[in-house]
């Protein structure tokens, strides 16, 4: 063992295995410095991952029966015709939500795809909101925008 600690010879193969047998741990414990130990998924963490998403979704549900609730409510007030354009902003609006929660319970690689919802169908609410003055330009804001989340995902997070 001294050889091996000068650094003069190398144990052999089966020697690591009967010592790694001995103190109860892997041949790949014995040949690493820095031991990270991960801990098992537990049902319990299973079941809380489970739970976290079914609130999420369960927000984003809430945004749409609200979003009905008002169109039903509007189609009865005499001279409004526009009420569809409350399940328009119901979509940037569940994004917001998952944006939401996700910063909360999720991980981030997800937050520049729910973003990038969130931008353009921001963009298409403006758009068919203003649909008779054909603001079709409206779109090429996103362009930029849509530059910037793709570099903004590209900087990694030093720990």
């Amino acid at each position: 063992v001294s050889k091996w600690e000068c650094g003069d010879a190398m144990p052999d193969i089966s020697v690591l295995k009967q010592l790694a047998d001995y103190l109860n741990v892997t041949v790949d414990y014995l040949l690493h410095e820095e031991h990270q130990e991960k801990k098992p998924e537990t049902p319990v963490n299973h079941i809380v991952k489970r739970n976290q998403k079914m609130i999420t979704f369960l927000s984003v549900a809430l945004v749409w029966l609200v979003a009905t609730i008002l169109f039903t409510v509007l189609d009865y007030v005499p001279g409004v015709s526009w009420q569809w354009i409350v399940f328009v902003y119901s979509v940037p609006l569940s994004f917001v939500v998952l944006l939401v929660f996700n910063c909360i319970w999720g991980t981030t690689k997800w937050n520049f795809a729910i973003i990038t919802g969130l931008v353009w169908s921001f963009l298409l609410s403006i758009y068919l909101t203003l649909l008779n003055l054909n603001l079709w330009m409206v779109f090429i804001i996103g362009i930029p925008a849509q530059i910037i989340i793709i570099l903004w995902s590209g900087i990694k997070k030093i720990d």
